[in-house]
C-alpha cells in the first residue's frame, strides 16, 4: 500500500469517527407506508420513457416505484454482504495501520446499511429479491483477485450512488426512502474515495506483471461486470408484483432499447471516465 492510501485512509478514519451514529435510531421506520408515493425518482425507474410506462396510470407507476426501490435495495444488500464478506478477509492483511483501522469502519458503515435496506425490504415488501449473480472459482495470476474483487467494488457502488444521489435530491420522492438513500451516499463518498486510490494502486503494482492475455481478460471482464450488475436494474420479479404484463419478455426487451442504453451511459460515465483515466481500460465501452 503506498504512501498516499494511508493518508488517505487516516483521514477517512477521522471523518467516519465524526460522522459516527447508531443505524437503530438513525432513521426511523414507521409501521406502515403509503405506497401512492414516489419511492424511486421516476425517471430512474427501469421502463420508464417506454410504451408501457406511459399506458400505466400515475397511481400504477408509483405502484411500480415502490417495487423498484425494494429490488434497488436488495441489490444493495446483496452488495453489501460480499463487501463485508471479502473486507472481513482482508481485515489485518496489510501492514499499515492506518488502513486496517479504516477498514473497521468500512466494516461498519456497510452493516448499518444492510440494516437500513434489509429493514426497508422486510417489513415493507415482506421479502428481498434473490441474488441472481453466479460466481466460479478459477486460477488468478498475482494480484488479479485483489484487484477484481476491488473492481467489483468499484462498479456496483459507483452505480449504486449515481441513483442515491438523484433519489435523495429529488423532493417528489417520500420522505424514508430520500433519507435512505442520503444516508448512504453520505457514507459511500468516504467508500468511493478509498476504493478509487487503492484501485489505482493495485493496478500500478501488478498490470506491469501481467501478461497480455491476463490484461485483456481483466478487461472483458470489467465491462461484463458492467452489464452484468446493470442487468439486474431489470429484474421481470419487480413488474409481476406491479402487475405488469410479459414480464420477462419486458425486462429483455427495455434493457435493449436505446433509451435505457442512454441512462445506463449517463450512470455509469465517471466511473468508466475514471477507468480510462488510470489505464485500466483502454476505451469508453458500450453498456
Amino acid at each position: 500500500m503506498s504512501h498516499d492510501i494511508s493518508q488517505v485512509a487516516k483521514k477517512l478514519t477521522a471523518q467516519s469517527i465524526k460522522g459516527f451514529y447508531n443505524p437503530f435510531t438513525h432513521i426511523q421506520f414507521p409501521e406502515t407506508l403509503d405506497k401512492n408515493n414516489w419511492f424511486i425518482s421516476p425517471e430512474l425507474i427501469s421502463i420508464h420513457g417506454t410504451p408501457e410506462w406511459e399506458a400505466l396510470t400515475e397511481e400504477q407507476k408509483k405502484k411500480l416505484s415502490f417495487y423498484e426501490e425494494v429490488n434497488f435495495f436488495s441489490l444493495n444488500v446483496h452488495g453489501e454482504k460480499s463487501l463485508l464478506e471479502g473486507l472481513t478477509r482482508r481485515l489485518y492483511e496489510s501492514e499499515n495501520q492506518n488502513v486496517t483501522d479504516y477498514i473497521h469502519h468500512f466494516i461498519d458503515e456497510e452493516n448499518k446499511h444492510m440494516y437500513f435496506f434489509g429493514t426497508f425490504c422486510e417489513k415493507y415488501a415482506g421479502k428481498i429479491y434473490p441474488d441472481r449473480k453466479l460466481v466460479f472459482p478459477r486460477e488468478y495470476a498475482p494480484g488479479e483477485e485483489e484487484f477484481l474483487f476491488f473492481i467489483k467494488v468499484f462498479v456496483f457502488e459507483e452505480i449504486v450512488d449515481y441513483y442515491n444521489i438523484t433519489t435523495a435530491r429529488d423532493e417528489r420522492v417520500m420522505p424514508l426512502s430520500r433519507d435512505i438513500n442520503a444516508n448512504h451516499h453520505e457514507d459511500e463518498v468516504r467508500h468511493l474515495a478509498f476504493g478509487r486510490v487503492v484501485l489505482n494502486d493495485l493496478f500500478k503494482t501488478f498490470s506491469p506483471q501481467w501478461s497480455a492475455e491476463t490484461l485483456a481478460g481483466i478487461r472483458d471482464y470489467i465491462r461484463g461486470y458492467y452489464v452484468t450488475t446493470w442487468r439486474e436494474y431489470y429484474n421481470p420479479d419487480i413488474y409481476v408484483d406491479a402487475g405488469i404484463e410479459d414480464a420477462y419478455d419486458l425486462a429483455s426487451r427495455v434493457f435493449e432499447s436505446e433509451k435505457a442504453r442512454e441512462h445506463r451511459a449517463r450512470a455509469s460515465r465517471a466511473s468508466l471516465n475514471y477507468l480510462k483515466k488510470c489505464g485500466i481500460i483502454e476505451e469508453i465501452f458500450e453498456l
